[in-house]
């Protein structure tokens, strides 16, 4: 439209009277269009639109007066201005027959060309005029389309936003509240349109006094606000809320737009993060005070480094087991026949030797890490000097669940005589302290078929809606070997100095050599691209990154390995199940046995 010319029309049939016009006229910008009768003009006009009509008066068929009154009877013809050309006299009676046809004016003939021209000129400005309030009108009309598309887009962004969208003005009354408002708060919008957003209970005195501050004067641009406040509910009273604001002037009014998010499941989620860490800590703490009692009571009653070594990595491999078994329950509560079974499975009690009976019953975490040492110590002693240390004897594990408590009794029989020992030891002291230290809560009983040790628990146990079958699990690993590890290279991937340390002191102890230690990937990468290795000992995680790519280069090579770590399988590099994998922490007997295990395998590889 910008683009498009003025048109003219010149309707006479005498051809040589349209080319006089039509030289007069023609300029730039302007299109002259020629008609030689009526019916030709009238075809013209159905298919352009015309700023000036000159209209021969005199001619055959149909005049330029009638031509003027079909004109004006049709709506599209009706608005062109006519200018009547004519060579008559000036007759008043023919001068009013044509503006009452609707002409706007008379030429005469002969044609004056400064008149012709300044006439055509006004019509030409208008017509100007009117092709750019024409395109002005669809400009405006576009942008009113679009400004409706967008004013649908940004409604239903609003209505379908996780975020609620409310507009206050500087008197905090409600101007504005989306549909994500609406579900937000539980509000309905013709509930809050119009209302105080403070007297509607939505906005408390605080939030109050922080928006306020917000719409108070400031410089430059407007500012962008943010806080957390309190913000009703119509149903739950006040949420926690991130509320983004932004100030909006119109008409010398300013006004508040307000973006909010309910961080409640935030707030909730940090709650109990806090509350995991604190009880993280607790744990930790309360474990190793637990450790170091264990190793100063062990010390001070230990006849030498030998005993107190054995006793003590027993005991720590007893609390270590019980770790895992409340870490897959995430330390809620857990099954005493899952600790039970791991006793079973680490090979400190014996399966076949071993008659159970009693409730399902699940442990607190306190609990249950006592209850773990209290068994490995009767275990321990059962194999040292009771049932356990003959073929025929037999240990009897009987409870009974008392409200939220257990009474458990440990039975030998079958095995030598029994006599009550002249001191007290620690293990004893071990076994008593599974009750918390309460009085009478732990006995025992000398016969001489068997000790008796009774264990009362007031608290800490859940008995369970069914019993559960115990589960009959092979005894525990075979004795060490003891095969030496002489001269066998093993790379050990470990990022802790003093466990390395401790892994390398072992195996050389046992005569591997030379061991090499890598504490990180790229390390423990290039170790192996330098030289070959007999076997290998591979961290489960190496400072925070995967050790996926070692496990995958270890394979290649067809270096027989272990996993060492102290998580479960579901943390350790996918696609090799088929691996060994060494709990943290470990004794020195499983860590030299899964070793001499894998240098068999290589060895065995190697012949096929």
């Amino acid at each position: 439209m910008p683009n498009r010319p003025i048109r003219f029309l010149i309707v006479d049939d005498i051809p040589e009277n349209l080319l006089a016009l039509d030289a007069l006229l023609r300029r730039d910008g302007l299109a002259v269009d020629h008609a030689h009768s009526a019916s030709d003009a009238l075809e013209l006009m159905l298919v352009h639109d015309y700023a000036l009509a000159l209209l021969d008066v005199h001619m055959p068929g149909t005049d330029g007066y009638e031509l003027a009154e079909l004109m004006r009877s049709t709506e599209r013809t009706r608005g062109v201005p006519i200018i009547f050309v004519t060579a008559a006299e000036r007759d008043e009676t023919r001068r009013f027959r044509g503006y009452e046809a609707g002409a706007v004016d008379y030429i005469f003939k002969p044609i004056d060309p400064v008149v012709l021209k300044s006439k055509a000129e006004v019509f030409f400005r208008i017509g100007c005029q009117a092709r750019d309030l024409l395109r002005q009108r669809d400009e405006m009309q576009q942008i009113a389309r679009d400004r409706d598309r967008a004013a649908a887009q940004l409604r239903a962004h609003t209505d379908n936003s996780p975020l609620a969208f409310v507009t206050l003005d500087q008197d905090l009354t409600i101007c504005d509240w989306s549909k994500g408002a609406e579900r937000m708060f539980g509000h309905a919008t013709a509930d809050l349109l119009g209302r105080s957003a403070e007297d509607s209970g939505w906005l408390d005195r605080a939030g109050a006094a922080t928006l306020r501050g917000w719409l108070g004067p400031h410089d430059g641009a407007a500012p962008r606000h943010s806080a957390e406040t309190q913000l009703g509910h119509a149903s739950r009273g006040a949420i926690p809320c991130e509320v983004y604001g932004s100030i909006l002037t119109e008409a010398g009014r300013r006004t508040l737009s307000l973006q909010i998010l309910d961080i409640t499941e935030r707030k909730r989620a940090e709650e109990v993060r806090s509350l995991l860490i604190g009880e993280l800590n607790h744990r930790i703490k309360n474990t190793l005070a637990n450790v170091q009692a264990i190793a100063r009571q062990g010390l001070r009653r230990s006849g030498s480094l030998g005993d107190f070594e054995q006793s003590f990595n027993g005991r720590l491999q007893a609390l270590s087991r019980a770790h895992s078994i409340l870490s897959d329950s995430t330390w809620s509560s857990a099954p005493l026949d899952q600790l039970i079974d791991d006793q079973i499975r680490l090979g400190t009690l014996d399966s076949d030797r071993l008659r159970r009976r009693g409730p399902a019953v699940e442990l607190a975490p306190d609990t249950m890490l006592r209850m773990a040492l209290a068994l490995h110590e009767l275990a321990t002693n059962a194999v040292k000097y009771g049932a356990m240390s003959v073929p025929q004897g037999i240990v009897h594990l009987d409870w009974v669940a008392r409200n939220r408590g257990i009474s458990l009794t440990w039975r030998e029989s079958g095995g030598p005589p029994v006599s009550p020992p002249s001191d007290r030891g620690f293990g004893s002291d071990l076994i008593a302290a599974v009750a918390g230290g309460e009085e009478g809560a732990v006995s025992v009983e000398w016969h001489p078929a068997g000790v008796v040790w009774t264990l009362r628990l007031s608290e800490g146990v859940t008995a369970l809606a069914a019993p559960s079958a115990a589960a009959d699990i092979p005894a525990g690993q075979p004795p060490d070997k003891g095969v030496v590890l002489n001269g066998r290279r093993i790379l050990v991937v470990e990022d802790e100095p003093l466990v390395a340390m401790d892994i390398r002191t072992e195996l050389e102890g046992a005569g591997a050599g030379p061991v090499q230690v890598a504490r990180t990937v790229d390390a423990a990468l290039s170790a192996l691209n330098e030289r070959s290795f007999d076997a290998a000992l591979l961290d489960g995680n190496l400072k925070g990154q995967p050790v996926d790519p070692v496990a995958e280069a270890l394979r290649r090579s067809r270096t027989p390995f272990c996993f060492v770590s102290g998580y479960g399988r579901d943390h350790l590099p996918q696609g090799f199940d088929d691996v060994p994998l060494i709990q943290k922490p470990f004794p020195p007997p499983v860590l030299r046995r899964v070793v001499t295990d894998l240098l068999d395998a290589g060895l065995a590889r190697a012949a096929e």
